[in-house]
């Protein structure tokens, strides 16, 4: 299915430019590399590329998050590169094809949707592609995920972990341990929209979903991530809270609070609920990406998150009143460390790095100290805007390794009007090699012409630029979150 101009879409930010509606299902193989694809990237780059079937029947600032799921894959194998992209088949996308029109009205908020779309599961499944136990899962936290054939991309229903998943949530930031390999996980307003209720669950290494607990937040909070260490389970809460009698207002499921406490739950991760303890963090705080968690030798946990001073999103801002530009949030990468052990529940926080988002460790380094990580920033010696796009405007255009042992970070800047989005990082079977980066580049050349590339690069030497480039045959949304699957 494609539409070279779709028509209808509001003249707005969510779909003018980069975000311009593109609509299209293809396959393509055969792509234009430039460069030599190194032997270890050998496997597929899953994408969530999110992409609205039909223009909105409301106006809705958070509407760019409630965009119709696209699973994209980019498959590498024998030095030559494919690449498809295709609809998640969600019960919502499904509907509004046969009804030729969009039925669902604000952003996570059933009660402005069309009368039609009542008792219809309103999940878009469009923000995170999981690979576990040969499962391909896409998933949105604002309900259960959703499984694709990880081939022909064909969705393959709804998914519960057969039955097994009591929570009607399920969280896009999974957590899977390397020595394990199994998949840590959440859902919030797990008991119904707008709950305070948090099901923490766990799936053993053969997708046996094979504990599942509920627990009581301190209130109703977006909770887009989370974290594990080798004995702990870490649940963040900031104060972008929902409320039903607000969303039954027709207002905005989403506002944030710059005078409510921030807390971090801390349990043993095989433990129960009941041991639980909350500690007290910052006031009016926010986070989306956490780079890690690690316990120390003091038993000290550790946890680096991408933090600000208020919500990221500039539409939650604007339904919270909070005239805060986004340049005044006071973006770092923030370390809050706790002792589970100790008689208090304060917080110390220490900042190890730069404003930025879409942090990336090596996945054997998942809840153990890390050495170093990726993550994406702005380049402070840019002297235009950035290219506008996603859910926050502004697209990123510097790649950054950080190194916590001391060495100097490195950096990979963009020219003007080029972007990076989220990367991936792939292994290397290379002895002492950092593995690589797989991160797909938007460049403009105009208002509304773009062309798109998916760049390798070195991971342990950013400066050298991308060892190879694959030329992408058609326009792209910005993406979401990846995942690599060797």
């Amino acid at each position: 299915m494609a539409d070279a101009n779709p028509g209808g879409f509001p003249h707005e930010p969510n779909y003018i430019g980069l975000n311009t509606p593109q609509r299209a299902e293809y396959a393509v193989d055969d792509l234009v590399v430039t460069g030599t694809i190194p032997d270890d990237v050998a496997g597929t780059f899953f994408r969530a590329v999110p992409d609205p079937a039909f223009p909105p029947y409301v106006s809705d600032a958070g509407a760019i998050l409630s965009a119709d799921g696209m699973i994209s894959a980019i498959r590498f194998a024998g030095g030559k590169v494919s690449t498809a992209i295709r609809y998640v088949g969600t019960a919502r996308h499904l509907a509004e094809q046969a009804a030729g029109r969009a039925l669902f009205g604000k952003y996570r908020n059933p009660f402005t949707d069309r009368p039609e779309a009542k008792s219809i599961d309103r999940t878009v499944a469009n923000t995170t592609p999981v690979w576990h136990a040969g499962h391909l899962l896409m998933t949105k936290e604002d309900g259960r995920p959703y499984r694709v054939d990880p081939v022909t991309l064909e969705t393959l229903g709804q998914y519960d972990f057969d039955g097994a998943l009591r929570s009607e949530t399920m969280t896009a930031h999974v957590r899977i341990d390397p020595e394990t390999g199994e998949l840590f996980a959440f859902g919030y307003e797990a008991a119904g929209l707008a709950s305070t209720t948090i099901s923490y669950f766990i799936v053993d290494r053969t997708g046996k979903l094979v504990r599942e607990q509920w627990f009581e937040a301190p209130y109703c909070a977006m909770m887009h991530d989370f974290a594990i260490t080798r004995n702990y389970a870490l649940f963040p809460i900031y104060p972008t809270t929902a409320d039903l009698d607000r969303l039954k207002a027709g207002g905005d499921h989403w506002v944030h609070h710059q005078d409510l406490d921030s807390w971090l739950g801390v349990m043993p991760r095989y433990g129960d609920v009941s041991d639980m303890r909350w500690f007290r963090g910052p006031r009016g705080v926010s986070c989306y990406h956490m780079m890690n968690a690690f316990e120390d030798e003091a038993g000290r946990i550790h946890f680096d998150q991408c933090l600000s001073d208020s919500n990221a999103f500039p539409f939650i801002r604007e339904a919270s009143g909070i005239a805060m530009a986004q340049g005044d949030l006071n973006g770092r990468l923030a370390r809050w460390t706790v002792d589970p052990k100790g008689p208090g529940d304060t917080i110390s926080e220490t900042v190890i790095g730069p404003p930025g988002d879409f942090p990336v460790i090596p996945a054997d380094r998942q809840g153990r100290q890390q050495s170093h990580g990726w993550m994406l920033t702005m380049n402070p010696e840019r002297r235009a805007p950035p290219v506008s796009g996603g859910p926050v405007g502004a697209m990123f255009d510097m790649l950054l390794r950080l190194d916590f042992t001391g060495a100097p970070p490195q950096a990979l800047a963009l020219p003007m009007g080029s972007c990076f989005n989220e990367p991936v990082h792939v292994p290397s079977k290379r002895p002492g090699h950092q593995g690589w980066l797989l991160s797909v580049v938007d460049h403009q050349a105009g208002p509304d012409s773009f062309a798109h590339e998916c760049w390798i690069i070195d991971a342990g030497d950013l400066a050298a630029g991308p060892v190879a480039r694959v030329a992408m045959p058609h326009r792209l949304r910005p993406q979401v979150h990846g995942w690599w699957a060797a």
